[in-house]
């Protein structure tokens, strides 16, 4: 495990005075939420993407300064990865790890405008995830603000997360493996940190079948249709909860007539898994799939998307260091696991320690009622500052 600092160095890193700093600044982050949201940036969106991590930049430079490191990942099908370094002391790099794509289809703000009502901004991508980029950028603002020690940071913002980080994955991997630990803005759940989460495998099982008259001649056919039937009745009993692993034929398409025995059927699979024992148990089962009719063939194509996040030793400890930040801000943080994955996979499986969920707390998460706490933005922002000075102050 790498080097880490010492819960005991949490109670002089003044959580207390930067959550009053903020907390006189919650109209600025709430204007910067509402202006991040109101930016439609949908992962398939090439054009609206450009335009979002270009507001991000001029936006993150406005309130923190201009980067000592700068670089912009372009491509040609998925949206661009922006890394930004700031200094600090030691030699020890912590990195704020962000994704600024969202699931909203472009035009979602016609019928669902970004709304402030009491405690609560509701809106798309506010808690998946603009609200933790929020409250990353007002961490930092906050440690330069009150002269606190701070590490030197790496921001990484990613452009395709919702749809694998195709692109960002290799990119991420990079900015991360010197840092002495990561901190992924994710959204919280219920409130709580995320020490573990499931890997994900995306897969399609495709048969190619016998094409026939189905009413003159049904026995000259082997219907794919059936063989795809019958793969998805073998998937769904080898699912188990009680170990964490959940498989789910999501989509089906076979077929072209009602009178046609099926020549083509495929299923389109998301599995998820708490272990790698059970990835290898779904991996062996993918691989004996077999037609019961000779004349047909199964093709499995897909792979695994994310790593299975362990709750580790350095997880914890990072979780542990939070915990004794939050207690001074007068926060009970509890942990947990969670089904879902994120980039933070990637950088478990690294074996870097880091600490997921640090982002809004709310909920709707993908759902046309997303919505974050302003209390809670500015209270976990102040946390996560205090989180980021325990790494200057142990140094």
């Amino acid at each position: 495990m790498r080097a880490l600092p010492p819960v005991a160095v949490v109670d002089d890193v003044g959580a207390e005075k930067m959550h009053a700093w903020l907390l006189e600044r919650t109209h600025d982050l709430v204007a910067d939420l509402v202006a991040l949201a109101e930016l439609e940036t949908p992962s398939d969106d090439l054009e609206l993407l450009a335009r979002g991590v270009k507001h991000l930049e001029e936006w993150v430079i406005e309130r923190l300064g201009e980067p000592t490191g700068r670089a912009a990942h372009i491509s040609e099908k998925h949206g661009p990865v922006l890394v930004l370094d700031y200094p600090g002391s030691g030699s020890s790099t912590l990195v704020g790890l962000c994704h600024y794509d969202t699931v909203f289809d472009a035009g979602t703000l016609r019928t669902w405008p970004v709304r402030v009502d009491g405690d609560h901004v509701s809106g798309p991508g506010v808690f998946d995830m603009k609200g933790g980029i929020v409250q990353l950028v007002w961490a930092l603002r906050v440690l330069a603000e009150l002269g606190v020690p701070r590490p030197p940071v790496r921001l990484v913002f990613n452009g395709d997360e919702e749809i694998g980080s195709p692109f960002s994955r290799p990119l991420l991997e990079s900015a991360c493996a010197d840092a002495a630990a990561v901190l992924v803005f994710e959204a919280s759940a219920d409130g709580a940190v995320k020490t573990a989460r499931k890997g994900v495998g995306l897969f399609s099982v495709t048969a190619h079948g016998v094409e026939s008259h189905a009413g003159l001649d049904p026995l000259a056919g082997a219907s794919a249709i059936d063989e795809v039937a019958r793969v998805v009745t073998t998937l769904h009993d080898a699912a188990d909860l009680s170990l964490g692993t959940s498989i789910n034929v999501g989509t089906l398409h076979g077929g072209s007539r009602a009178n046609v025995v099926a020549g083509s059927a495929r299923a389109n699979l998301d599995i998820r898994v708490a272990s790698d024992e059970e990835r290898a148990r779904v991996d062996r089962l993918l691989a004996s799939l077999a037609p019961r009719d000779n004349r047909a063939r199964l093709v499995v194509t897909g792979g695994w998307n994310r790593p299975v996040m362990p709750r580790t030793a350095g997880i914890v400890h990072m979780y542990e260091l939070a915990g004794a930040v939050a207690a001074r801000l007068g926060i009970d943080l509890l942990e947990a696991s969670v089904g879902g994955a994120s980039d933070g996979n990637f950088v478990a499986a690294m074996g870097i320690p880091l600490l997921h969920g640090l982002g809004a707390v709310g909920g709707g998460a993908h759902a046309r009622h997303e919505h974050v706490s302003i209390a809670g933005m500015v209270e976990r922002s102040a946390l996560a500052a205090g989180l980021v000075a325990a790494f200057a102050r142990a140094h």
